[in-house]
Formats: structure tokens, sequence, C-alpha cells
């Protein structure tokens, strides 16, 4: 659970703020994400092999 403390004279934007970093910092919705839904494991592999291909290619273009 994400939480913060609010100091006494901090407004409600700058504690928002620090908020939603913690949040996406903390991979909640990244885990919600990737639960909302099943995914069969040869399309994950598929998936996973797609991903590195591209992380590779990049790589390539990069040296």
């Amino acid at each position: 659970m994400v939480g913060i403390s609010v100091g006494e004279n901090e407004s409600i934007d700058k504690a928002l703020r620090r908020f939603k970093k913690k949040y996406e910092r903390s991979g909640v919705l990244k885990e919600y994400k990737k639960r909302a839904f099943f995914v069969k494991p040869s399309v994950k592999k598929r998936m996973e092999k797609l991903k590195a291909l591209r992380r590779a290619h990049r790589q390539d273009e990069m040296v």
C-alpha cells in the first residue's frame, strides 16, 4: 500500500505530486495491468522473444 505523510504547510498539489511519483515507482499499476487478463504461455513466450529481438536491434543501432 502506497502512502505519504503531508506536512503542515505543504500544499495539496505538492503532496499529490509526491504521491503520484511514489505510486509509479512502486509498480502497482504495472502489476494490475499484468494481472488484468490471462495470457497463454505460448503467447507470452512469443511476446518475450519479440521484445528481445527489438532490444537487440536497438542495441545494434546504437553501436
